[in-house]
């Protein structure tokens, strides 16, 4: 079989540019991001994966964005005798022909930049946000909860056994609840 792997980091964004035309058997669209490997679609894929099928993806960066990951990935689709297709990079992976160490040089090289960008990127956020509160502008997220909530939920944290099931009620982290009540 073969299956095309889709990925963006946000609902807002679109997938119409990836693996355009490229037909296949099935498709996995992730809205997700790949700073990491717990993403459902992509845990569906690599489940469903057999000997001699076939990956496509549009580009390094829509698999992982950590080379860790990406090494990882590639790894388990060619020990289960699949091939892996990075059609802009022009990386072809297969299983079933054998390893080509040209190519494994490339994927480590090209997957380094790929996470040397994100991380550059999350340096730029953070220097941006942090400038932004320096001048006042930057406020964060609005609470989730007015003064009155707070006091509620103080009210309720200490009627409450049990914490967690209290977060939950809440829609919040446990951790979240104790910074909430501090």
């Amino acid at each position: 079989m073969i299956f095309n792997y889709i990925r963006v980091s946000t609902l807002q964004q679109n997938t119409e540019r990836q693996l355009k035309d490229i037909p296949c058997d099935r498709e996995f669209v992730e809205h997700a991001s790949g700073k990491d490997t717990n993403r459902p679609e992509l845990q569906n894929l690599l489940n469903m994966i057999r000997k001699q099928d076939h990956i496509n993806i549009h580009e390094l960066s829509r698999l992982a964005r950590n080379t860790q990951d990406l090494l990882s990935i590639v790894n388990e689709v060619v020990s289960k005798g699949a091939s892996i297709q990075f059609h802009k990079e022009n990386l072809i992976f297969d299983g079933f022909k054998g390893e080509d160490p040209f190519q494994k040089l490339m994927l480590s090289m090209l997957g380094a930049i790929s996470t040397f960008e994100r991380d550059l990127l999350l340096e730029r956020q953070k220097e941006g946000i942090a400038l932004a509160k320096s001048k006042g502008k930057y406020k964060g997220r609005p609470p989730q909860f007015s003064s009155d909530d707070i006091q509620e939920i103080k009210v309720r944290f200490s009627e409450s056994k049990n914490k967690s099931v209290l977060a939950k009620e809440l829609g919040i982290s446990r951790g979240y609840l104790y910074k909430l009540v501090a």
